[in-house]
């Protein structure tokens, strides 16, 4: 990865520069992020703090061992993308545990204001069919237009650079005439490195750079003038960042990543781009917080899933060789009675090329052929098992597998790129009888999906395992196994109730253990959405703040193995990446990132600005929610003499102080990096 300098050209008083802080800062993050306490606690008392937990759950929240503010920041932390200002006092008035449970149940939380930002993005509402017609693929719409694909093409650049504008950074008369779907998507338009160049966007750059800060991604773009497929995943990603900055409804957010991230479907792969957003809106969204069965059902269901892992093409290979040989005889007797010329012969009989097939070609029977044959699939069975629900070691074998494959045959998709419904074909579905983890599946067409459905959903070992991975989201990497245990025993009891199953983990002792507090690291998306609340600011276009969680390493819905992004810390932590960390938080502190406003006069207060020390122990308070560790605190103080930060040189007086770069410098440090 190529480092970039971050910092703001007016400020370059002297060879030194914020690089320096930031090098500093990230060898130290580096090594904390490396330290012990990312490991776990175990569960020392066993069976004791079982009975312990439900006695103080009683009572209410045991929360023994932290402060009152300490406890709200740790549920602000893991249940949300972290406070903004204010959000520790509003809590702290309304009651934290009355704030969990009303996030245990979002339905009652108004989130109107968060409706409101979100219709901007049209597609969201769109179903399937209707972004395929509206947002079709090249080839598609040069069709319809008369047109060769080079010709769409083209015409698609040339209205981008029609709709491009570049209006000065907080240019109010600009702002507020532009929609927030006027954006530049430097992820996924296309030939964005040629248009930077041709626009001299950010001169000096090497090619390939400059997507998120500068460059290209700096520009304004009329979004609606483009009708590019590659809208709809911007558009979603956006949403997701809107919604992670501003819904009151936060776990409920955090839930929706969750289980997207769980049942992960890569966007980019063929038709998904334009299944995914009623993926995640039909199938995950509704059921985030309700029966595990049912969402997974859901998704079993849903095309994006079918088509990701090829379910849609899985068959029983006698059945569709059956089918392709009656359907063969269909044609002969079509060509044979109404086909025929003066003697009877059908006009494209068997083997002669139809119109505007070559004749010379010596493969096109084979591609045909091999077009052609479909049989079984177990990617979806083997994933539904291993990644949905038993998990890895779940306790199942190649033949289950295989079975399991069997009885989601005919689970399919009438067309793809067309009628993107779900579909079952009774025609291709294999009907033998069929064992999967010892229990007999007979039940008969679509049934015996369900039916493995049924046994799935309700195995310990899927019980175990979901709670698993959502203690490692929420509490620790290697989460206690108790806790973990306590969880698995409250989803087979609850016929996994998920709200029941948070509930039982929230309600533990280890989710509020001292020793757990800021030992997980954020993630990409998780970093970008609680610095963006951190700081109180101000979003109209979110687009770069979606292009700075891929820059960090996170593009959002791209994750292309079905496994998801990790939820541990060494997938988050290199030197690399920890740099890229660090730019993004002086970024959006010195609103460098166009379509976001950090106003730090209101955030800190003007008698901050003159006194670098008062500054610093503003932003610690403001922005960690209490004191920094030792080692964070000397390193930032040594920063503060920084001409930079002093906006001052040599024995000049200082007047004001950057208090942008110290808040970024506080963003940038191991305490905020951690949740």
């Amino acid at each position: 990865m190529k480092k970039r300098n971050s910092r703001n050209s007016r400020f370059s008083t002297g060879p030194q520069s914020s690089l320096s802080a930031m090098i500093v800062i990230f060898l130290m993050t580096a090594g904390a992020f490396s330290a012990p306490y990312l490991l776990a606690a175990t569960d020392k008392k066993g069976s004791e703090d079982k009975a312990q937990e439900s006695s103080r759950a009683k009572k209410g929240l045991p929360t023994e061992g932290l402060s009152e503010n300490e406890a709200i920041l740790q549920a602000l932390n893991r249940l949300g993308f972290g406070p903004r200002p204010g959000d520790i006092e509003r809590v702290k008035e309304m009651g934290l545990q009355k704030w969990i449970d009303l996030q245990l149940h979002p339905e009652s939380i108004d989130d109107s204001a968060l409706n409101t930002r979100l219709e901007r993005f049209p597609t969201l509402k769109m179903s399937s069919a209707k972004l395929l017609d509206e947002f079709p693929e090249p080839k598609l719409a040069a069709r319809r237009e008369g047109i060769t694909v080079e010709e769409y093409r083209k015409e698609q650049q040339d209205r981008m650079r029609a709709a491009m504008q570049s209006p000065m950074q907080g240019d109010a008369s600009a702002s507020t005439s532009q929609s927030d779907m006027q954006k530049a998507d430097a992820l996924h338009m296309p030939d964005f490195d040629s248009v930077d160049n041709d626009l001299n966007a950010n001169p000096g750059k090497d090619k390939g750079q400059g997507k998120g800060q500068g460059g290209f991604g700096n520009r304004m773009l009329n979004y609606e003038q483009v009708k590019l497929p590659q809208r709809i995943v911007a558009e979603l990603s956006m949403a997701k960042m809107t919604r992670a900055v501003y819904s009151e409804r936060q776990l409920q957010e955090m839930m929706v990543d969750f289980w997207y991230n769980h049942f992960n479907v890569f966007a980019t792969k063929g038709a998904d781009r334009w299944l995914i957003t009623e993926y995640e809106r039909d199938a995950i969204r509704p059921h985030a917080m309700g029966k595990f069965r049912d969402l997974l059902g859901a998704t079993a269901k849903s095309p994006a899933m079918l088509f990701f892992l090829d379910n849609w093409l899985s068959a029983d290979p006698v059945a569709w060789q059956k089918m392709q040989q009656e359907q063969e005889a269909r044609r002969q007797m079509r060509g044979g009675a109404f086909g025929g010329g003066p003697f009877g012969r059908a006009r494209f009989p068997q083997g002669n090329p139809m119109p505007n097939d070559d004749p010379n070609n010596p493969n096109a029977n084979a591609n045909a052929k091999q077009k052609q044959e479909r049989g079984l699939n177990e990617n979806y069975g083997r994933e539904l098992m291993e990644l949905h629900t038993l998990g890895v070691d779940g306790g199942y074998s190649q033949d289950d597998v295989i079975n399991v494959a069997k009885a989601f045959t005919g689970w399919t998709i009438k067309q793809p790129r067309r009628d993107a419904e779900f579909f079952f074909d009774d025609r291709l579905h294999d009907n033998s009888v069929k064992i999967v983890l010892g229990h007999e599946i007979h039940a008969g067409g679509m049934r015996d999906g369900e039916q493995v459905l049924d046994i799935l959903a309700r195995d310990p070992h899927t019980a175990h395992h979901i709670s698993y991975e959502l203690a490692q989201r929420f509490v620790a990497d290697n989460p206690p196994p108790a806790l973990v245990d306590r969880m698995a025993q409250t989803f087979l009891k609850s016929d996994g109730d998920i709200r029941e199953v948070l509930h039982t983990m929230i309600y533990s002792p280890e989710f509020w253990a001292k020793d757990t507090m800021r030992t997980k690291i954020k993630t990409p998306f998780e970093l970008v959405a609680s610095a963006t609340r951190a700081v109180g600011a101000q979003v109209d276009i979110p687009l770069l703040l979606v292009q700075w969680t891929s820059r960090i390493g996170q593009p959002l819905y791209q994750c292309e193995p079905p496994t998801g992004y990790s939820n541990q810390a060494d997938a988050w932590v290199n030197t690399g990446a920890l740099l890229t960390r660090m730019n993004f938080s002086l970024a959006l502190t010195s609103n460098r990132i166009r379509g976001v406003a950090v106003n730090t006069d209101t955030l800190f207060g003007n008698d901050a600005a003159a006194n670098p020390h008062v500054t610093l122990d503003h932003a610690i308070l403001l922005l960690l929610g209490g004191p920094a560790s030792p080692e964070t605190r000397d390193t930032l103080e040594k920063q503060l003499d920084d001409p930079q930060i002093l906006q001052a040189s040599l024995d000049d007086p200082v007047k004001t102080v950057n208090v942008s770069m110290i808040a970024g410098l506080v963003l940038g440090s191991p305490e905020f990096q951690r949740r």
